[in-house]
């Protein structure tokens, strides 16, 4: 306790010196948590976006020669996904099965198919050049929860009679109209077609498109089918209760519908996203692992600065130490003491470290939404453990230089 005591005194009877030596460990130690917090934020980031996709699963068609071409790949350490984009004969699903699937097989909660087109939406002078048109069947806005910012939602009526009616959603409709409200009853043209706008939703995927677009607009998908050539069913999603189940349902529902269309030059999967997990799980460790390791250089650097500084106080408490042997203090308590003290200040020096890199976290979650900071209670420990380490093994030479004095020429230092 009183080695302790002498340590603590002696940093704060030099504050400004002690800071300066401690600010490599303190840059160090935050450097460090902040990039593995970052990491793992990445990581919980990329994860959670792959399980929120699997709450509702994509099923599509895959040929023989797709399957024969992914296990070759497989066997030669590549990988191949198939787009879900079938031309094939084969692939003509209908609407009815998949309301059959949904009520047959446990654990899914409901379904819905879309077809897809870009093209421009103009209203008078104004224009979108590029804009992503969703066809849509009954179920889907149940099933996707779009708010309605204005007017309604497609009706039963739109899909028996073809009405030409439109919905936009909110980016859209500002861009051509300044608001929801002024975008109702509005006549929009696409390409050489025009429609009536009926309603306007909010986009909660907007941000993830990750395409180039000026907004996006839905239709009914027998609308779609009719007046832009496209399948009537191009995509298919059930909607899964339990994300956990996503990888057994998807293949229970794939059996299920290969059984009922009678497909034999292929059949019907949903993506496994768990070799896509581990791969970005991989990937992520890497980079933060490489990072991190490159920061923990300046932990080194700081420690050299610690080795230094305490060099220096041997040199000016040489006479307290030739009193102490004097008065009996045995070389093992000299050199306990100055190993102490060296690593109190790098612990000091982690402690600060640690609360910089918390804060850090904090201001950018705040500033941003796409990545949390996590900071690990493991490797924050880790770290604190690491600093004391690194001012025991940096502490060593000076201490053992103070513990080997001669008391009588210690005694006799001016």
């Amino acid at each position: 306790m009183e080695n302790w005591k002498f340590a603590l005194s002696s940093i704060m009877g030099h504050k400004m010196r002690a800071f300066l030596t401690m600010l490599g460990i303190i840059i160090g130690v935050a450097s460090v948590v902040l990039i593995m917090a970052l990491g793992r934020g990445m990581k919980d980031s990329v994860v959670a976006d792959i399980t929120k996709s699997q709450k509702n699963l994509q099923i599509y068609y895959k040929t023989k020669a797709d399957q024969k071409l992914e296990d070759d790949l497989a066997a030669d350490g590549g990988m191949f996904m198939s787009t879900g984009d079938s031309d094939s004969s084969e692939d003509k699903v209908q609407e009815s099965w998949l309301e059959q699937i949904s009520q047959e097989v446990d654990g899914v909660d409901g379904y819905y198919v879309t077809n897809q087109t870009s093209t421009s939406v103009s209203y008078l002078k104004k224009k979108a050049k590029t804009v992503t048109v969703t066809g849509i069947n009954k179920t889907y806005l149940g099933i996707k929860g779009f708010k309605i910012l204005a007017g309604r939602p497609f009706e039963t009526t739109d899909y028996t009679t073809f009405s030409r009616v439109i919905m936009l959603d909110s980016n859209l409709a500002n861009k051509l109209f300044g608001s929801p409200e002024d975008a109702l009853n509005q006549v929009v043209s696409l390409k050489d077609k025009s429609y009536r706008v009926v309603g306007v939703y909010k986009d909660p995927d907007t941000s993830v498109y990750n395409l180039p677009t000026d907004g996006n607009a839905i239709m009914t998908n027998t609308q779609l089918s009719l007046e832009f050539g496209v399948k009537e069913v191009q995509n298919m999603y059930f909607n899964i209760h339990d994300v956990t189940q996503s990888n057994r349902l998807g293949k229970v529902i794939g059996k299920r519908l290969t059984q009922i269309s009678h497909v034999k030059e292929g059949f019907y999967a949903s993506y496994d996203m768990t070799s896509i997990i581990k791969s970005v799980n991989s990937q992520v460790a890497i980079m933060t692992g490489v990072i991190g390791a490159i920061a923990a250089i300046s932990l080194l650097v700081g420690g050299i600065g610690v080795m230094n500084i305490m060099l220096v106080s041997v040199t000016e408490r040489t006479r307290e130490i030739g009193l102490r042997k004097a008065l009996g203090a045995t070389r093992r308590k000299i050199l306990a003491q100055f190993l102490i003290e060296s690593m109190v200040l790098t612990i000091i020096g982690g402690l600060i470290g640690i609360v910089l890199a918390y804060a850090s976290s904090a201001i950018i979650a705040k500033v941003q939404t796409q990545i949390t900071p996590t900071v690990s209670l493991n490797v924050a420990i880790s770290s604190l453990i690491f600093s004391a380490v690194i001012g025991i093994l940096f502490g060593l030479l000076p201490a053992n230089k103070a513990s080997k004095l001669n008391p009588i020429d210690a005694l006799r230092y001016e």
